[in-house]
């Protein structure tokens, strides 16, 4: 399945309390329930003033339904073409 990421622009994101880190992790997990198990949340890169998030999806356009629902941004969606490991070319 096809791999994304997108980037979110969320000024202060940061300074936010785990609680909240962990409640907008649950309202996510909620509306990706909703979409069905063709979209998938690997994780999420979080700092200063924005967070990058790591998806399974077979299309841009349920990321973005995602993003919709969930009421978060998402600036920049790319797909993954390739990835780049040191731990190959040792």
């Amino acid at each position: 399945m096809p791999q994304f990421v997108i980037e979110r622009d969320i000024p202060g994101v940061g300074r936010m309390t785990q609680a909240e880190r962990d409640a907008a992790s649950l309202k996510s997990l909620e509306v990706l329930k909703q979409l069905g198990p063709d979209i998938q949340w690997m994780h999420s890169y979080v700092t200063d003033d924005k967070i990058y998030c790591i998806y399974f999806s077979p299309n841009e356009d349920l990321i973005r339904a995602h993003a919709r629902e969930l009421g978060l941004p998402a600036d920049r969606v790319s797909a993954v073409r390739s990835m780049l490991d040191p731990a190959n070319h040792q």
